[in-house]
């Protein structure tokens, strides 16, 4: 029982330094702030407007309800322990262990978005992911990857919708283009952004010979009505195409799908997955304001690190992780060295680990 105790000090005393981090006493000012704006009769005059308080004050509520309830839970788990270690009840030992891991377990996963304080961290995420030159092995490893991240989603109880795909000529597909809504989806997923390596025996090769094959991911934070990016559609082009997604007859037979071009930086984004074309124009300019903003953003970056000297990082050719399924079997972040043994885990949307090792390393 005293290594239970110990474990719940340590716990409130790490309770204790986050809550000065988190600093409740402000939250709930700013949530009582937006909670009076909610009660203005012409809030919803502005939906766009208040829409965007709407989502900030759950968000504040939720983060001040799950900090004051893991503070009292763990409180009054060390009381009962503490009371008379030696006599309590065998089963009543029990639980206590038990609710000490579950604990625990909240207060590492209150303790993750700590780390996720950067402007779009708590935004719904975009996340597209393209095949590599390969054929077949690329499409195919594009396709697992694609399974991976949504299996991620589901365990996070997140929404996902597959806003754009476009399939391989036999199997897997070339690229995709998923919308993944959820409290910090973006935070959680920005370390995924960059290629990812597939080393294995190839099930489309003859021979069964090894095979190494690429695919690049990219990670785009949803912009609010207030944050996107002015764009003159002067600067566009509108391309209209038949539909090849799923959707029904009437879908794939009329011209749905919509490819938006902005011609000054020749970034292009498709959309096929609503039922009409203005639907799907509007979900590709949505994404298009999304990589014009982190255009922007990464246009800043590299101004600064240019100031202080450092080195842009590469854009296809910076491999982010391998995943090695033969002549053994490891998955290697190529950025803070963590690694797993178990691929087939990984594979399967166990990726928090990862994520929480390049959280901790951008932090230090």
């Amino acid at each position: 029982m005293k290594e239970t105790i110990d474990k719940l000090e340590q716990l409130q005393g790490k309770i204790k330094t986050a809550l000065e981090v988190v600093n409740l006493p402000i939250k709930k000012n700013k949530l009582k702030e937006l909670e009076a704006l909610m009660q203005d009769q012409d809030f919803w005059q502005d939906q766009i407007k208040a829409k965007n308080i709407s989502q900030q004050a759950a968000l504040l509520k939720r983060q001040i309800d799950q900090w004051q309830d893991i503070a009292k839970n763990v409180n009054d788990l060390w009381e009962i322990a503490q009371a008379d270690a030696k006599d309590l009840d065998v089963n009543l030992r029990k639980e206590i262990d038990q609710q000490t891991v579950v604990w625990e377990k909240k207060y590492y996963e209150l303790e993750r978005e700590l780390l996720l304080s950067g402007k779009y961290d708590a935004s719904n995420a975009i996340l597209s992911i393209y095949a590599g030159a390969g054929g077949d092995d690329a499409q195919d490893w594009a396709e697992m990857l694609s399974r991976m991240y949504l299996r991620f989603c589901e365990r996070q109880g997140w929404q996902t919708e597959i806003i754009d795909a476009s399939r391989g000529g036999e199997v897997g597909i070339k690229s995709i283009t998923i919308l993944i809504k959820g409290d910090y989806a973006y935070g959680f997923l920005k370390s995924e952004k960059g290629v990812h390596r597939l080393v294995r025996l190839s099930p489309f090769d003859a021979d069964h010979a090894r095979h190494t094959s690429f695919a690049l991911v990219e990670v785009l934070p949803e912009m609010n009505e207030v944050e996107r990016v002015k764009i003159d559609e002067k600067d566009l082009r509108i391309d209209t195409f038949m539909s090849s997604g799923k959707g029904g007859q009437s879908v794939n037979t009329t011209y749905s799908a919509v490819r938006v071009v902005h011609l000054p930086t020749g970034i292009s984004v498709s959309c096929q997955n609503e039922r009409s074309q203005q639907q799907n124009k509007m979900t590709a300019m949505k994404i298009l304001q999304a990589k014009l903003q982190q255009l922007k953003d990464e246009q800043h970056a590299a101004n600064i690190k240019d100031l202080k000297g450092e080195h842009k990082e590469a854009a296809w050719g910076n491999q982010i992780r391998s995943y090695v399924l033969h002549p053994y079997k490891m998955v290697k972040d190529l950025r803070t060295d963590y690694e797993e043994a178990d691929p087939e885990k990984v594979l399967d949307g166990d990726l928090i680990s990862f994520i929480d090792s390049y959280l901790h390393y951008h932090s230090k």
